[in-house]
């Protein structure tokens, strides 16, 4: 054989592995990706994913009378919270419940779209406070609210808060305030 020809044939089966290594690589990571999806979440994440499962369609939200509170959020270092549409009614009410968040967070889209990240509980800590003169931090479903006293950057009297990355895998985990995988990049002046 030619030299040219073992080169051709050396060339043929170098790609051929090239390509079947490339499909093993695909293929666990598509199998990894869809293991992650299907890993089991908190039942506080399950049950707000349930609760809030109509408000992937803001419109939905907006008709039954969710109104934008914030602009979009953005991280001090990295990463955003969203936009933040809260239920007028659930505010003040010194309560807290898994499957009633006071506020839906969306992540504005290039198109103009919003799409649902997650939630957020909210309760001012005077409402909480009359409300359970006992006293204690507010929990949901077993899970410690934040503190956010005040002055703060909401303009808001000091209150407890919880996010619920429901919607939107967050790197720094399902309760952290900041999702490094939201972005305030495409908001829309208002």
């Amino acid at each position: 054989m030619s030299k040219s020809w073992h080169y051709l044939a050396f060339s043929f089966v170098f790609l051929a592995a090239s390509a079947l290594a490339a499909s093993a690589v695909e293929s666990a990571q598509t199998h990894m990706h869809a293991s992650q999806q299907s890993a089991p979440k908190s039942p506080l994440v399950n049950k707000v994913r349930a609760a809030t499962a109509r408000y992937v369609d803001i419109n939905v939200a907006t008709k039954e009378g969710w109104v934008r509170g914030t602009p979009c959020v953005s991280g001090p270092n990295s990463g955003a919270m969203g936009v933040h549409f809260i239920l007028p009614a659930r505010i003040g009410d010194g309560a807290l419940n898994a499957s009633e968040p006071e506020a839906l967070i969306y992540e504005p889209m290039a198109n103009g779209a919003m799409r649902l990240v997650g939630v957020e509980f909210i309760v001012l800590a005077g409402d909480w406070a009359k409300a359970h003169p006992e006293g204690g931090t507010p929990q949901v479903d077993g899970h410690l609210t934040h503190l956010v006293g005040e002055p703060n950057r909401y303009g808001l009297p000091a209150f407890y808060e919880l996010h619920v990355w429901a919607w939107e895998n967050n790197p720094s985990g399902a309760f952290a305030d900041f999702n490094s995988r939201v972005t305030c990049e495409n908001q829309q002046p208002t």
